[in-house]
């Protein structure tokens, strides 16, 4: 518990690391070059487009014709801009976020070896290729696991545990993974995956609660069409924060859980005592004779 607590208070502190911040804010500033450059070269086409789809449409005719006749003129004008907008944000978002997301593992896994485990030799354990096939495998298995407890859900306190104990495990497996892919063996990540199971998957829980936050948001600004433009990109920047801490706090646990591996393995063997042979039992029991008074 004390490696899982210490793991924890690190892993908030380096939230206000620079580099943290700015990656945190990196998914932000790309998806204002994609918008802007999105806009410049497709946003009249693409208005132009919507627009006449909403005019041709029979079933909208009637509505059009009855909000002229409330004295709002050319609705098919303003409401493509927005539609064209609710379209693309989220699709933009979600491509700058995968960006930024592919990065930044790595990234943060370097930064906390850095300061506190330079001297942690990297056995390379995890190739690029097994990372992707060991995620694609947990996620297909989790996605299973979601569709086969559905029924469950029906009872009211298992939906509230079901569903966070499987993305836990999800988020455990992808996430330790990587933090563990470049410093350890495959030994050594099948030994701490053993010892520490249920300290991951508790990590994995928290943090798929955590990841539930920027959902309220996005579904605010889904709901709130006026704040939209305003509360995507605010849900963008909660979900890469709580990624950012997610992997901080995986890599500062396992970095560490896998610094106190080597050290055990490095002390010496403590060798038990040899039990005494026959002769020497003999010896002992041999009372030596009493000198003569």
């Amino acid at each position: 518990m004390g490696l899982l607590f210490d793991s924890f208070w690190r892993a908030v502190a380096y939230c206000v690391h620079p580099r943290v911040i700015a990656l945190s804010v990196l998914p932000l500033l790309i998806m204002l070059a994609l918008a802007g450059g999105l806009g410049h070269f497709y946003w009249d086409t693409a208005v132009q487009s919507v627009r006449a789809a909403l005019e041709a449409s029979g079933w909208l005719t009637s509505l059009w014709s009855w909000l002229q006749g409330m004295g709002v003129s050319d609705v098919p004008a303003t409401v493509a801009p927005l539609l064209v907008i609710v379209t693309v944000t989220p699709v933009v978002a979600i491509v700058s976020l995968l960006a930024v997301v592919l990065l930044m593992a790595p990234a943060l896994v370097n930064l906390v070896a850095q300061r506190r485990f330079p001297a942690l030799e990297r056995k390379k354990g995890g190739s690029m290729l097994l990372g992707i096939a060991w995620s694609a495998g947990s996620t297909l298995l989790a996605l299973l696991a979601l569709v086969l407890s559905v029924p469950l859900w029906l009872v009211p306190p298992l939906v509230l545990v079901l569903p966070p104990l499987i993305w836990g495990w999800l988020t455990y497996r992808v996430m330790a993974f990587d933090a563990l892919a470049e410093h350890a063996s495959k030994d050594e990540r099948r030994t701490l995956f053993a010892r520490y199971r249920w300290s991951l998957l508790g990590i994995g829980v928290v943090c798929g609660y955590l990841g539930a936050a920027p959902g309220i948001v996005w579904a605010s600004g889904v709901v709130f069409a006026a704040a939209f433009l305003v509360l995507i990109p605010v849900a963008i920047w909660i979900y890469t924060l709580v990624f950012a801490f997610s992997s901080l706090w995986f890599a500062h646990f396992c970095l560490a859980a896998l610094q106190q591996l080597r050290q055990e393995a490095a002390q010496p063997p403590v060798n038990p005592p040899t039990p005494p042979t026959p002769a020497a039992l003999e010896d002992a029991m041999i009372v030596p004779a009493l000198p003569p008074a």
